[in-house]
């Protein structure tokens, strides 16, 4: 009786634990300039930046209704470094062989970084994406929910935008949750009342 309850224990610390690192794969992976340049130093990846402002109300909207989704914290995880960039950070940064600062302008400010990743155009939130060799593709300002956001981040993540016009893009695109649905049904087998 003793051991069965050990195996009981055993079994039961082993299933929340699973379900802890499950659930921990699902959630952003947020880094900080300095790490996700490091690790692309190791292995390249673009990366994704969330531009964002403590006083944003869209950018902490965008946080919970589409980063909190665990597809796209997924595909993030695994084909991008995330960095969420706050505009207003007072921290030099160092991208590209550039020191960016923080430029104090009346009671607030902006950071030189988010200017130049944005390319002028300080808008909260802005997503933006780098490429494996740190330029910038694409900044897109403005809110996104989950179902725009997924067809712009596989756009980016697997290369389309270099030979696919968006609009073609965009027109075609099966969101992921119907592509794993049919890659299930086509491993279910068929059976036959012909015997």
């Amino acid at each position: 009786m003793k051991k069965t309850l050990q195996y009981i224990g055993f079994f039961g610390l082993l299933i929340m634990s699973l379900s802890t690192n499950a659930q921990e794969r699902t959630k952003v992976e947020w880094l900080s300039w300095e790490e996700a340049i490091e690790r692309s130093e190791v292995e390249p990846r673009k990366f994704f930046i969330d531009v964002y402002t403590d006083w944003c109300g869209w950018c902490k909207r965008m946080d919970k209704a589409t980063f909190q989704k665990p597809h796209i914290a997924k595909y993030l995880n695994e084909n991008y470094y995330s960095i969420k960039f706050n505009a207003e950070s007072t921290q030099d940064i160092t991208f590209n062989g550039k020191t960016y600062k923080y430029i104090k302008q009346g009671r607030r400010g902006y950071h030189e970084l988010a200017v130049a990743i944005t390319k002028g155009r300080l808008s909260f939130p802005t997503i933006v994406f780098i490429d494996e060799a740190k330029n910038v593709i694409q900044p897109i300002p403005g809110f996104r929910s989950p179902d725009e956001f997924e067809i712009i981040m596989t756009y980016f993540g697997y290369d389309f935008y270099r030979k696919t016009p968006w609009n073609i893009y965009k027109e075609d695109y099966i969101p992921m949750r119907k592509k794993s649905a049919i890659h299930s049904a086509e491993q279910v087998p068929v059976i036959s009342d012909e015997n």
